[in-house]
């Protein structure tokens, strides 16, 4: 098994899906218009995370789908931003810039993860709302797990005191860069640009504008015996960046949208599939709120407990 490839995910199925208004400011990525009658948007997005928990529970991901019924939240479907969780038995919650989006965090989602695996403890940031102080999760930092590095793009939505205290109370060291897309629009959330795997990494090395610290980040990342791929703008703009390395039945996969696979050259996909098998995902409704595959999975990078071990292993 490998750090960076969690076996189970959380994953929010949501009754009242929409692009947020109130993140349309800084997110470039989000479709300022779905062009669908609202009722329908919601109605799709349903049914692709349905079809996704499906996919992932036929690959052996442990998957616990949880709906979320409350029309006042219609990003509850990336639920990355709000938690992580780490090996050790830590989960942190975080403080959310969009004031619309603070409910999702949800007391329901932590008990499971209380019953189900080992949880030492439980890091709530969220009170830095108060102070207007951010950290998104694992959108605004893209974790190295083995190289115990947060790789982060500066942003209102991941601001230097939280980060500090993540890094300190989780240790891990914080890698910090300014990025920018080709309107020279900060990126909204680092995950967006950057994925880390076991033996590769995807990287929108050019939206990183210092050269020096671009050539830093390739150095960490090829530390750890990885290939460094760099991903174009276009590339980027398609969610190639927005995938995630998870550990099923067979091994490791790489799961990303359908329509982030088809922005991928040919060379790119024979490196990542030496390791992993590639896993697409049709989730075109959801990419509507400026987000992919990625924000839709909080990894679980906790240890099971014997009960629930058993009960999967009965499923399986």
């Amino acid at each position: 098994m490998s750090v960076q490839a969690p076996s189970a995910v959380v994953l929010i199925r949501p009754h009242f899906f929409s692009p947020n208004p109130e993140t349309a400011h800084d997110n470039a990525f989000q479709s300022r218009d779905a062009g669908h009658d609202a009722a329908l948007v919601a109605e799709a997005a349903y049914a692709e995370v349905t079809q996704v928990a499906g996919t992932l529970e036929a690959q052996g991901i442990a998957v616990h789908l949880f709906d979320d019924d409350g029309p006042g939240r219609p990003d509850s479907v990336f639920p990355n931003n709000w938690i992580s969780t780490h090996a050790g038995g830590h989960v942190a919650l975080y403080p959310m810039h969009a004031p619309n989006r603070r409910t999702e965090r949800r007391g329901d989602i932590v008990e499971m993860l209380k019953q189900c695996y080992r949880v030492q403890d439980v890091v709530d940031y969220s009170g830095l709302e108060l102070d207007d102080v951010f950290l998104e999760g694992t959108g605004a930092m893209v974790l190295d797990h083995a190289a115990r590095i947060a790789y982060v793009a500066r942003s209102r939505r991941a601001d230097p005191i939280a980060l500090e205290r993540f890094c300190t109370n989780f240790g891990y060291e914080p890698i910090v860069f300014d990025a920018s897309d080709e309107n020279g629009t900060p990126i909204y959330h680092t995950n967006v640009m950057m994925c880390i795997a076991t033996d590769f990494a995807l990287v929108g090395l050019d939206l990183i504008e210092s050269p020096a610290r671009r050539s830093h980040v390739v150095e960490r990342l090829a530390a750890q015996d990885r290939q460094v791929l760099t991903l174009d703008r276009d590339q980027i703009r398609n969610y190639a960046g927005n995938a995630i390395e998870l550990h099923g039945r067979n091994g490791r996969m790489l799961a990303l949208s359908r329509r982030a696979l088809g922005s991928l050259t040919a060379e790119q996909r024979r490196i990542i599939e030496q390791s992993c098998t590639i896993l697409p995902l049709d989730v075109p409704t959801i990419e509507l709120a400026g987000g992919s595959v990625r924000c839709m999975l909080a990894g679980i990078h906790l240890d099971r407990r014997a009960a629930f071990t058993s009960q999967a292993a009965a499923a399986a």
